[in-house]
């Protein structure tokens, strides 16, 4: 499951290339959502390099325009979970900055597998004054099942952002909540921490060397 979880969840960065921030602000989450997805899939297949698995291109694409559109820190607040108040400030600030990084770097080679995966957009179920939703698609692909994903939003100052994915009903922020929590009680915030530090920094080595 969890291997299925990591090979899909390469979708829900796609999602996200907007191709400007304040155009995505005033844009319906539905609508960002489709409409940005369609675009930066069309960019994958016409991308040699991002095919081929140039990782510094495809790390410096994601900064660029996935990230703005995800709210990190909440993201982060909710995998900590209960801890995350006895965190200090600078704690906290290093938590975002190494499970962001961590999902970066996991998920953004896998945009060198698409292989021409279709994407069905449900109807979203929305009020006008709702600032909290949930986007509900679909990727088909060829020779495999259909795969449910999910994505959480909620509306900010600067427009809809993703605080957690669900991907074939395996939650992203719950998908690290129970080894966050172990590894808390076995060495603290800062044990935490530093198994984040370790793990960036060795995939960091290991894309220098490849």
């Amino acid at each position: 499951m969890k291997k299925l979880f990591c090979h899909t969840l390469f979708l829900v960065m796609t999602f996200f290339f907007a191709t400007a921030t304040v155009v995505a602000a005033e844009m319906a989450p539905d609508a960002l959502v489709k409409e940005t997805s369609q675009d930066v899939l069309e960019i994958v297949k016409k991308d040699k390099d991002i095919q081929s698995g140039n990782k510094q291109k495809i790390y410096a694409l994601v900064d660029a325009k996935v990230l703005p559109h995800f709210d990190f820190k909440r993201m982060t607040q909710l995998a900590v979970g209960k801890s995350w108040r006895q965190a200090t400030p600078a704690q906290q600030d290093a938590l975002v900055k190494e499970f962001r990084a961590l999902l970066v770097r996991t998920y953004s080679t896998s945009l060198s597998t698409y292989k021409n995966q279709i994407i069905d957009y449900k109807p979203l179920r929305m009020q006008p004054e709702d600032t909290d939703v949930t986007v509900k698609t679909v990727v088909r692909q060829p020779g495999g099942q259909p795969i449910p994903i999910d994505y959480s939003l909620q509306k900010n100052a600067d427009g809809w952002k993703v605080y957690d994915v669900v991907v074939d009903n395996i939650s992203l922020v719950t998908n690290y909540r129970g080894s966050f929590a172990s590894e808390i009680r076995q060495s603290g915030i800062d044990g935490l921490i530093k198994v984040l530090v370790d793990k960036n920094h060795q995939a960091e080595t290991s894309s220098t060397k490849g």
